[in-house]
């Protein structure tokens, strides 16, 4: 399949993309399906450095392979755009800081934050929710790239984002969303469901802020959404099995 090749192509290091010139927009449904590879192989290397290594070494690998596998590109992304959002005074100003391959104040701090944010949740994920979480979080923060993608306009007329734009469809949502909720409910039951809802509401949000601060999304702040989206996922998931954790056995079908 084409689409599904593109997609994997693009977000990660695989080069399985195909030859020749394609249209990106078809990709976009398999984002989430791609996204709960991603989680499949780390949770792989999750269960085989716990044999061996402390919580936080075995978070703190993750953290590194889950940047190779993807080449950092969403990284990048939520990088620039805290420069770009919060560095700008204008939509301007914004959209040219965005850019710029320097680095500011502004993306160190939030990349460190983000990162040890990170780290620190997937070192703490309760081991009865374990399983679930690594599979989900990538597939349901990926699902939010897809909504924001759909929901909101594009705001240069040239830029890597653009390739999405062409070939687009709400086919792409039905069958991104139908995957995404499938994996949550699967593997984390009710509790998948709230972490679904909660991945699109966030990812929504976030994107029809920063759309007001530049007039549309750009291929940064979809990366942005994506970092994000794996942050709360994360977060919250441990949160809710923290003080609820029946929810996440109890299939919904």
């Amino acid at each position: 399949m084409t689409g599904l090749r593109l997609a994997i192509g693009f977000l990660t290091v695989l080069p399985l993309a195909p030859a020749g010139e394609a249209r990106m927009g078809p990709a976009r449904a398999w984002f989430p399906l791609v996204g709960l590879g991603l989680g499949g192989v780390l949770l792989g290397l999750d269960v085989a450095a716990r044999e061996a290594l402390p919580e936080l070494v075995a978070g703190a690998i993750l953290v590194a392979v889950l940047l190779v596998l993807t080449r950092a590109i969403h990284t990048e992304g939520f990088l620039d755009c805290c420069d770009g959002l919060f560095g700008g005074y204008t939509r301007e100003d914004r959209l040219r800081i965005l850019r710029d391959s320097r680095v500011g104040a502004f993306a160190v701090i939030g990349g460190a934050a983000l990162l040890l944010l990170k780290w620190s949740a997937l070192a703490g994920i309760p081991d009865d929710a374990r399983t679930g979480l690594l599979l989900v979080f990538p597939c349901l923060s990926r699902f939010g790239m897809l909504a924001t993608m759909a929901a909101f306009p594009y705001a240069r007329e040239q830029g890597l984002g653009t390739a999405f734009q062409e070939g687009r469809g709400w086919w792409q949502v039905m069958v991104g969303a139908a995957t995404a909720a499938a994996a949550a409910v699967l593997f984390l039951g009710s509790g998948g469901a709230v972490l679904f809802g909660v991945a699109a509401l966030a990812a929504l949000g976030l994107g029809r802020w920063m759309s007001g601060m530049l007039g549309g999304m750009t291929g940064d702040t979809y990366g942005a959404v994506n970092e994000v989206g794996e942050v709360t996922v994360l977060v919250l998931g441990i949160a809710l099995f923290s003080a609820v954790p029946e929810i996440f056995g109890t299939p919904l079908w």
